[in-house]
């Protein structure tokens, strides 16, 4: 059974469980096949792939909540606190309602962190097995983030002690830890939980079926009438490497190089850069728009700090578009074959990396034809991983 807010990694612990016969229900706060919600269809909330899955979701009750909410004014970590264990209340009402006495099953219930404590206290008491879903690096990215918003004025503040101690209480509570990266494993093993517990198994993602046809090519040379263009893709803060970014798209200004950013700001934008002609700010798009700017693109970017697993980095590959990328976000690039890794994150590294390929577009040409989603990323293979686990 898994339990999980949101549409996160398009459903695909779910999907990849169902493809293999192992999924017995899946618990969300919002779905909606058209069939059932003609007024209320959203693509976002939704997956073929699960269409004939047992889905419960809370719909009505999710509604009620987001408008409770914003009467009261809910915001930052009060808003997710509550959203949080609204969600378990209702994962908890139904599984009290379906399986009090346990009705002889021994099941298995997977969640995702800081939002699990109360489902896993049910299921242990009643010998069920708990998979934690970990999303992040945990405490640890805290205290990374908090050091980067020391001197910042972004309005950032650290998650209040008891959200921690619930996830530390999750931790506890789980037969099993699945992260998605090498980082992340060692971000909980920094604070204490036991590499016993931990299992790395990385994000899937199943290729929209026009990128199996795509083919990129790049000139012989990059000039002001074609500039090398860079894709960064995401939510754009200090946690993802932003500000080594814009440091050095500065020390860069010589050169025929066009950035491009899609996702929400969370930064203050430097002044010289907020008019910058080579510099584009999209703000956010719909996922169904993603695709566009990774065929537009030459390179993608990521030189974030931490993230639990970097799903972006996949996604541009499908595209057979080459990254640039940090060491913190999961191991997907092959330096030199399909892209760089960042030694560091730092604008040095940023410019080194950058200039390098802007010498040389056929090794870039290179990296693209070696890039695509290879198949440990798969669904089958992930859903393979999670069974024998």
């Amino acid at each position: 059974m898994c339990c999980q807010i949101g549409a996160r990694e398009h459903y695909a612990i779910p999907r990849a469980l169902e493809r293999l016969g192992a999924l017995k229900r899946l618990f969300t706060d919002f779905w909606f096949p058209s069939n059932a919600w003609p007024g209320f269809r959203d693509k976002e909330r939704f997956h073929d792939g699960l269409a004939n899955s047992i889905v419960t979701a809370a719909n009505v009750g999710s509604m009620r909540f987001e408008l409770t909410a914003k009467v009261r004014g809910y915001s930052g970590w009060e808003l997710i606190h509550a959203k949080n264990g609204s969600f378990q209340q209702f994962v908890l009402a139904q599984l009290k309602n379906s399986y009090t006495n346990g009705n002889g099953q021994r099941h298995t219930v997977f969640a995702y962190s800081y939002a699990a404590e109360g489902i896993f206290e049910f299921a242990r008491q009643r010998g069920w097995k708990t998979v934690l879903g970990q999303i992040d690096a945990g405490p640890l990215e805290e205290q990374l983030v908090g050091a980067l918003n020391e001197n910042n004025a972004s309005g950032w503040t650290p998650a209040p002690p008891e959200y921690w101690q619930q996830w530390r209480r999750e931790c506890d509570l789980a037969n099993h830890i699945v992260v998605n990266s090498e980082w992340s494993r060692e971000g909980l093993v920094n604070q204490g939980i036991s590499p016993d517990k931990i299992k790395v198994i990385p994000l899937a993602l199943e290729p929209a079926a026009e990128s199996a046809t795509f083919n990129r090519s790049y000139p012989r040379v990059f000039t002001s009438h074609r500039p090398l263009r860079v894709l960064f893709l995401g939510q754009i803060c200090l946690r993802k490497g932003v500000d080594a970014l814009l440091q050095a798209i500065q020390l860069l200004h010589d050169e025929p190089i066009e950035f491009w950013f899609v996702g929400p700001i969370q930064v203050e934008i430097p002044h010289a850069l907020r008019s910058e002609s080579r510099v584009q700010w999209v703000g956010a798009v719909p996922r169904s728009q993603t695709s566009d700017y990774y065929r537009k693109a030459d390179v993608f970017i990521l030189p974030t700090l931490s993230d639990g697993f970097g799903l972006t980095q996949l996604e541009a590959q499908a595209w057979k578009l080459p990254v640039i990328a940090s060491r913190f976000c999961g191991s997907v690039v092959e330096d030199g074959i399909n892209g760089l890794l960042l030694p560091e994150v730092s604008s040095s590294a940023i410019v080194n990396a950058l200039t390098t390929i802007l010498g040389s577009p056929q090794k870039l040409q290179a990296m693209s034809d070696a890039s695509h989603v290879s198949e440990r990323f798969s669904l089958d293979s992930i859903g393979a991983s999670l069974v024998n686990l």
